[in-house]
């Protein structure tokens, strides 16, 4: 090794051993002349500003990293402001870190050398995702106020879940519900998204309740390390999830797609458990000071309206000296009404008395002679009129009556006619329409209806009806003997 120490020997001969520090240093040495001046390509990893003006980050590729730092004298010279993901050409020197046995590179200069494979993929899948509106805050829920159960979907064993239990427990009593999944590796997303579809699916059977809301939680990490909460699966898992979800997925600088699509964003796992329980004590606190607000408020609106009743009972006369007054006006006024109601009764005679000496029976009686004169006129020219007129609706209703008689079917019946009717009711207008065999309805003048068959007993000698007997003739009248024949 380069500018080790020499190698000496103790009492008995043995080679004398190094201290720790003096191998440290050794190879810190050594490192830093066989690699003063290197220029490394890689990608930025868990890049840290840290308070003091330095940056810490990493340079990996897909087999190796290694630790970096930029002095804060050489930050403010950089062209490129170091970002995460951000794949670039570094220059600088090797060097080692003898308290954690660990080497790293000194950088220089840092110029860019293109964006990350892993990123650029992201990337896409953001803006594919952000063009269907999965990242619109209009579809966002609401998380409750005073939540009864929450559901936490993180690994058992860590500081997270510990750290969750014990901000619920400092801040609000309620019930935890932890669904245990990995976080990192291939198959934490579909776990993940198997969790909250679990959740969801949660319909109170069995004493298991629904919680309402969700917590996916998990520490910092790597790109690599935190790469499953970039999966679009889970993202759309997280976007069908009917229960409030907030994601705290890594540190604040740490952002995964999750973080687009939740509800709610966490920079940490326990500022998570802050969003989503209100603290007790604040809500005790509040609840009494609204009540001793509410007290003073009564309290005040009572002195008010004491003050303004005692205003009042001042400025109001005294109540015997209302009702005298009340009592003095009334016997005024009823001294006054006997007298009052007597002149209104003489008043009202006077007038009666002259309105009455107008009148006489005379007065009554004209208008009658009147109206019996003009009734007398009416009757005296209205009774021919209707006479007429009665004359002429009798011609009128004598000469309908003969039409009537005239046009009744059943008339000439009476005088030895019948009416022959075939089997369908119509009526039968000559002999030649009836075929041999068809049966008829024949009805007579007393109302009778008979069936025939037409030809149906062979030929029907038929008499003719008897004449009537002639009158006989009467001899005239003669006054002497009958007269003799002159011829």
């Amino acid at each position: 090794m380069t500018d080790a120490p020499a190698p000496l020997t103790d009492e008995t001969g043995n080679a004398r051993p190094y201290s720790v520090s003096e191998l440290s240093f050794a190879l810190k040495r050594t490192l830093e002349d066989a690699y003063g001046f290197v220029r490394l390509r890689g990608e930025l990893s868990k890049v840290t500003f840290h308070s003091n003006g330095h940056v810490y980050l990493t340079l990996k590729d897909e087999r190796a990293a290694i630790d970096g730092v930029i002095w804060k004298g050489q930050v403010r010279g950089l062209s490129v402001r170091p970002e995460q993901g951000l794949e670039v050409i570094v220059t600088g020197k090797i060097t080692a870190y003898p308290q954690g046995s660990r080497y790293q590179i000194v950088i220089e200069t840092m110029e860019v050398a293109g964006v990350g494979a892993l990123l650029a993929q992201l990337e896409r899948l953001k803006a594919r995702l952000a063009a269907e509106g999965l990242f619109e805050a209009s579809r966002k829920q609401a998380l409750p106020d005073m939540p009864a159960v929450i559901g936490v979907i993180t690994s058992p064993t860590g500081a997270v879940i510990r750290d969750i239990l014990h901000r619920i427990r400092d801040r609000w009593p309620c019930r935890v519900i932890v669904w245990p999944v990995v976080v990192q590796g291939d198959a934490a997303a579909a776990q993940v998204a198997a969790a909250i579809r679990g959740f969801a699916a949660l319909d109170g059977a069995g004493g298991l309740p629904r919680p309402d809301v969700l917590i996916v939680a998990r520490g910092g990490g790597s790109v690599e390390d935190l790469w499953a909460f970039n999966d679009e699966a889970l993202a759309r898992a997280v976007v069908a999830c009917p229960i409030p979800l907030i994601s705290a997925v890594g540190h604040e600088t740490d952002t995964t797609l999750i973080d687009f699509v939740s509800d709610r964003r966490a920079p940490t796992p326990t500022a998570a458990a802050e969003m989503a329980t209100p603290v007790l004590s604040e809500l005790k606190a509040l609840t009494s000071d609204l009540g001793a607000r509410l007290h003073r408020s009564g309290g005040r609106v009572v002195e008010e309206r004491r003050g303004r009743i005692q205003n009042a009972d001042r400025a109001l006369k005294r109540v015997p000296d209302l009702v005298e007054m009340a009592a003095q006006r009334f016997g005024i006024v009823s001294g006054r009404l006997a007298a009052g109601l007597a002149k209104n009764a003489a008043a009202h005679e006077r007038d009666l008395v002259r309105v009455a000496g107008r009148f006489s029976p005379l007065l009554l009686k004209r208008p009658q002679a009147v109206q019996k004169q003009r009734l007398d006129a009416l009757t005296v020219r209205l009774e021919p009129s209707v006479r007429r007129r009665l004359e002429r609706l009798s011609e009128r209703l004598g000469g309908l009556g003969k039409l009537y008689a005239s046009v009744d079917p059943d008339r000439p019946l009476q005088r030895g006619f019948a009416r022959v009717a075939r089997a369908d009711g119509s009526l039968v207008q000559a002999g030649a329409s009836l075929a041999s065999g068809e049966a008829v309805a024949i009805t007579f003048g007393d109302r009778v209806t008979r069936g025939a068959v037409i030809d149906g007993a062979g030929p029907v000698e038929v008499l003719a009806p008897p004449l009537a007997a002639a009158r006989p003739v009467r001899p005239k009248k003669t006054d002497g003997p009958p007269q003799g024949d002159l011829f």
